[in-house]
């Protein structure tokens, strides 16, 4: 597109042409799983893309440069830099100098895909309101890409180390749709209820993608938050993930994470406390985004 962004060629043979793309972060490969679990991860997710018949288009930046479509080499050189940032809206502009690397958030992604022509993207769980808000103003900046950009993100709800009740409130404030697919329920990334509702259920994904074209057409301007439930025989009990986070958040205030580091440690300690069950019912949910934000995809470039 220009010297800072670039799009593969394939990636931009398949948006050209009008054919379903999904979009991938890659913030799970450098600082989700240890190394190199999240290239392998990775590999995963875009095969079960390419599978239900949608192009994946993994997005970093390598060198300096937002690269949307990374190839496999890419994004080893990504993983193994060892001085790849998280990179969200506020950031990723100071790192598009040569030189620099970095992984994209929920956030930057949405910037990315947008700016591609991409959407649908598909991530774990989306970022939202911390629990400590009301004390640290911490709110991601996911939920605010959410407003501005329209894409769909295919997601396990929002991280279940957030404050979910005030998550879900403000993507309503903030014009953010949030339609389940088979679920009422807003889930709760390790599980599937969260005691908080959807704006739609659909249980059919041709329903389903109409509403997200019809959003689009009515040119709202927000994204659009389509939740899909890790499957039953992944869920991690609550009372394995419940206590796991408590200390989780305990430790990272004892400890003065703050900002960008909160959800990388928070990740950390969960796969640490839970002795690797939170790292297995993550994949798993990712897996299974992959493959909806590719049907989902599939359906929006057929009408």
């Amino acid at each position: 597109m220009n010297h800072e962004i670039v799009v593969a060629a394939s990636a931009a043979e398949a948006i050209a042409a009008h054919r379903p793309v999904v979009a991938l972060e890659t913030t799970l490969v450098t600082h989700g799983f240890p190394h190199p679990q999240g290239i392998e991860i990775s590999a995963r997710l875009e095969a079960a893309v390419a599978a239900e018949g949608a192009h994946p288009a993994t997005i970093g930046i390598v060198d300096g440069q937002l690269r949307i479509g990374l190839q496999r080499e890419e994004l080893a050189q990504l993983a193994a830099c060892g001085r790849a940032v998280k990179l969200n809206l506020s950031n990723l502009s100071a790192h598009l100098a040569p030189g620099r690397w970095g992984s994209t958030t929920v956030a930057a992604t949405l910037l990315a895909a947008h700016r591609a022509g991409i959407r649908v993207v598909a991530t774990g769980g989306i970022g939202g309101v911390h629990r400590n808000a009301a004390e640290t103003g911490d709110v991601s900046a996911d939920l605010m890409a959410l407003a501005r950009f329209p894409i769909a993100v295919v997601c396990a709800g929002a991280k279940a180390v957030l404050d979910l009740p005030r998550t879900r409130e403000l993507l309503e404030t903030l014009g953010v749709p949030v339609f389940g697919f088979e679920t009422g329920e807003f889930p709760a990334f390790y599980s599937r209820e969260s005691g908080l509702g959807v704006d739609a259920r659909f249980d059919d994904i041709r329903a389903l993608a109409g509403a997200v074209r019809t959003h689009f057409e009515l040119d709202v301007g927000t994204g659009i938050v389509v939740a899909n439930p890790i499957a039953p025989e992944h869920e991690l009990p609550q009372a394995v993930w419940r206590p796991a986070i408590e200390r989780a958040l305990a430790d990272a205030e004892s400890q003065g994470v703050r900002g960008r580091e909160v959800t990388p440690f928070l990740l950390e300690r969960l796969r640490a406390l839970t002795d690797g069950a939170s790292a297995f019912s993550n994949e798993a949910l990712l897996i299974g985004n992959a493959k909806l934000a590719a049907r989902l995809a599939v359906a929006l470039s057929r009408a």
